[in-house]
């Protein structure tokens, strides 16, 4: 594991002037770097098991990115800054040739990343989101998030309760709920960054510059059950990423790496070759 704010040894001075952010990231394996960006009110830990699998051939770095998990919390949020967390800890680590894996949110992220600069991307995995713009979509969400008052020391269970009243589905709530954690014994709270979100939740949806064009080997894996990449997207799909794919996996939704982890391990293998 690494944080790599800890690792200031390893910079030349002044070449990073935010090495201070913190972007917290799980390490292993050895090779090629390949690199995870989780989805919005996700984390590394949501990549876990396949990580352990890409690093059997890959060296694996899963990133928390800001305002989520154990990464740093702050007033800015957007995909540029992002973009830029995530460029900065390929400088810090020397990391050449990437080849970058993003789901949802961390998918636009990846976009950018790769459009921003080429020259550091080999190849780019985008799951289940376009570079469209998409309209808000998370207020039953955050709205059951919202309700959970910390100041009373709910449960794990009480906070489950809470959020079932605004969110029904199952999966869904067990997803939010990975991001719960003990600040101290009886106190709960949230890793992301809820108050942000509330006041940035614009940000999530915006699209990719409609100037950037990546023109690497790209890959987007859908959902067949999800709405987010329609058939009617592809033309702006390729019209940002003109030597791209897009495949399905038939029987999932949005979160299809959580869903059917042995297809899409399989898509993404089969396509870095």
């Amino acid at each position: 594991m690494s944080i790599y704010n800890n690792e200031l040894s390893a910079v030349t001075p002044g070449v990073l002037n935010t090495i201070e952010k913190s972007i917290y990231s799980k390490i292993e394996g050895s090779g090629q770097p390949l690199l995870i960006l989780h989805g919005f009110l996700g984390m590394s830990d949501n990549w876990k098991t396949l990580a352990t699998q890409f690093a059997d051939h890959f060296e694996v770095h899963a990133l928390d990115l800001r305002n989520h998990g154990r990464s740093l919390q702050s007033d800015e949020f957007n995909y540029e800054i992002m973009a830029q967390d995530v460029f900065e800890y390929c400088q810090l680590h020397n990391l050449q040739q990437i080849i970058i894996i993003g789901h949802s949110m961390g998918g636009k992220v990846a976009m950018l990343l790769a459009a921003r600069h080429p020259e550091l991307v080999s190849k780019l995995i985008v799951a289940d989101i376009g570079p469209k713009y998409y309209p808000q979509h998370h207020q039953d969400i955050l709205a059951g998030l919202n309700a959970v008052d910390f100041s009373i020391k709910p449960s794990r269970s009480d906070v489950d309760e809470i959020i079932k009243n605004f969110i029904p589905d199952f999966g869904t709530r067990q997803f939010l709920m990975k991001s719960l954690y003990w600040i101290e014994p009886g106190q709960l709270a949230f890793r992301f960054n809820l108050a942000i979100f509330n006041h940035k939740m614009d940000e999530i949806g915006v699209a990719l510059p409609e100037e950037l064009v990546f023109e690497k080997p790209t890959l987007f894996i859908r959902g067949g059950n999800s709405k987010y990449i329609l058939d009617s997207d592809f033309n702006n799909i390729e019209q940002h990423f003109p030597n791209s794919m897009v495949e399905t996996i038939p029987n999932v939704g949005h979160w299809l790496h959580a869903e059917n982890p042995a297809e899409f391990y399989q898509k993404v293998i089969s396509f870095i070759g």
